[in-house]
Formats: C-alpha cells, sequence, structure tokens
C-alpha cells in the first residue's frame, strides 16, 4: 500500500509541470499560433522561481516571478511573429534557445543554493486516510491548480463566448476578422496565458519538485508538453490524461532502474521521449479523417490595411 500511493504521489508530481505547460499551449494553439518555445519559456520561469523564492523566502512570490518571466518571453515571441509577422516555427526554436542561454545567465548564482519546498496540504484526520488520504488531501497548491486550470480551460473554450471567439480565430482568422474582432489582440493574449503556463510549469520545478535549481533542469518536458497538444488532439480533457500517462512513464522508469531491471539505465531513462515519438507516429497513421489542428494554426496573419 505505501508502496502504490509513493508511486502515485511521484506520477501527480511528475505530471504537473507537463499539465501546466501543456494546457497553456493548447490555449495558445487554438487561437492559431503555434509557439515551440516553451522548453525556453519554462527554463527561464524555474531560474526566476527559484531567485525569487530564494531572495524573498516566499513561494507564492517565486510563483508569480516564474509568470511573470514566462509572459516576458512569450512577449518577445508575440512582438515577432504578430507584430512583424515573423515565421512561427524559427521564432519558437529562437526562443528556446535564447531562453536555455538567459536561464544559464540569471540562475548561474543559484546553483548550489536550497530552499524550502512549498508545504503540502494536510487536513486533520482526512490527509492520514490509507492510501487516498496523501493523495487527495496531501498535495501541495501547485497540483491542485494545475487540475483547476484544465477545467477552467474547457469551461472557457466550449462554455463561453469567448472561447468560441478564440476558436474562430484559430479555425479561420479571415472570417473572424470579417466579423470585426481583432484577431492579433486575442491571439496576444492566448500567447501571454501560454507563457504564463509555462514559466508557472518551470517554477513548479525547483519549487516543488527538486528544491534547488540546476541548468536545464526542465530536461526537454516543454518539447513532451507540445506533444502533449497533438496527442490530445487539442482536447482540453485529452490533455490531462496524456500528461497523467507521460508522467506514469516518467516515474516507472525510475523505479525500474532502482528496482536493478536488467535493462541498460540510458535506455530506460529514454523510454519518456520514446514513448513520446510511438504515440505520435501512432496518431498519425490512426487519423484517416483529416487532421484536427485548427486548420489556421502557424499562419500568419496580416489584417487589411
Amino acid at each position: 500500500m505505501e508502496l502504490i500511493e509513493a508511486i502515485i504521489l511521484s506520477v501527480l508530481a511528475a505530471s504537473t509541470p507537463l499539465l501546466l505547460a501543456a494546457t497553456g499551449e493548447l490555449v495558445t494553439e487554438r487561437s492559431g499560433v503555434l509557439n515551440l518555445g516553451v522548453e525556453g519559456m519554462m527554463i527561464v520561469g524555474a531560474a526566476c522561481g527559484f531567485g525569487g523564492a530564494l531572495l524573498t523566502g516566499s513561494t507564492i512570490i517565486g510563483a508569480l516571478c516564474g509568470i511573470v518571466a514566462g509572459t516576458a518571453m512569450s512577449l518577445i515571441f508575440a512582438a515577432m511573429t504578430l507584430g512583424l509577422a515573423v515565421n512561427q516555427v524559427a521564432t519558437g526554436l529562437a526562443l528556446t534557445i535564447l531562453g536555455i542561454g538567459l536561464s544559464g545567465l540569471i540562475g548561474a548564482g543559484f546553483v548550489g543554493e536550497r530552499i524550502t519546498p512549498a508545504p503540502h496540504l494536510y487536513i486533520p484526520y482526512l490527509t492520514s486516510i490509507p492510501l487516498i488520504g496523501r493523495i487527495v488531501f496531501g498535495e501541495d497548491a501547485f497540483v491542485y491548480f494545475s487540475i483547476a486550470l484544465i477545467v477552467a480551460v474547457w469551461w472557457f473554450l466550449y462554455r463561453t463566448r469567448g472561447g468560441l471567439i478564440l476558436r474562430a480565430c484559430g479555425d479561420n482568422h479571415v472570417s473572424a476578422h470579417a466579423l470585426g474582432y481583432s484577431v492579433l489582440k486575442i491571439r496576444l493574449y492566448a500567447v501571454m496565458f501560454g507563457g504564463a503556463c509555462a514559466g508557472l510549469a518551470g517554477a513548479y520545478l525547483p519549487l516543488a519538485y527538486t528544491p534547488f535549481f540546476i541548468p536545464g533542469m526542465t530536461a526537454g518536458r516543454g518539447w513532451i508538453a507540445l506533444a502533449l497538444v497533438v496527442f490530445a488532439s487539442w482536447l482540453p480533457g485529452r490533455l490531462a490524461i496524456g500528461a497523467y500517462l507521460f508522467g506514469a512513464v516518467t516515474i516507472l522508469q525510475l523505479h525500474a532502474q532502482g528496482a536493478g531491471v536488467g535493462i541498460p539505465s540510458q535506455f530506460l531513462s529514454s523510454l519518456p521521449y520514446l514513448a513520446t515519438v510511438i504515440v505520435l507516429v501512432l496518431l498519425s497513421r490512426a487519423r484517416t479523417g483529416g487532421s484536427t489542428a485548427p486548420a489556421a494554426l502557424g499562419t500568419v496573419f496580416v489584417p487589411d490595411r
């Protein structure tokens, strides 16, 4: 029972940054913008989040610093792709490279430092319930927020007028513009939301997952988050399922290494990324009715003047 509980808790912790970052990217892509800079925004959010928490002693301020950092990086992307109509793929890749270098510069003085990780919820009696107590009533605020966020995004996209307008911009930005909606402004807000989520996802790593900062600690999670959006067919419900599945693969390969399974550790460490590739290939072969992606995804929009 204790082993099962420990594994589930580890899966939830490993899945949370994926869910946060992928949720933001889903909203961004639903508006018609493809931002491949998630990894760069996450690692800058990790550096700034840890620095904010270390200097102030507050996890909340650290999380806010991560959100601000991710949003600031997304504004650079928006200025290039929405303001100057630069290619989105090239700009996103450049943003990742910039973020990796910038995080190393920001976090250079934080390497080796440690902070107190984010506190976990404790409710008398309820948290002590065997197996489900710590899982349901003993997580940190990031885990609960990630679940609430994906529910809120689903409600916004499919139950509000604003969500319908955002999806219209992603499916046919010309028609949305003809109806009088500001496509660029809507996409700007979506890009900023995606950057804020990526920054928070990055900040989660040193604030709750591991109480220290090291360069490159995102370890490709931003790329997995991008793949999760495709895996989910741009649907929030499937996104949550995919995030926890990929988190489970990550944790189970660690337990397999600890158990001394006779498989090279390098191969086990590559399993989350190998699973990403396999899933994407299977999905591409299974879609016989055409792509489910927003029709205008990655297409530059220049309004008539």
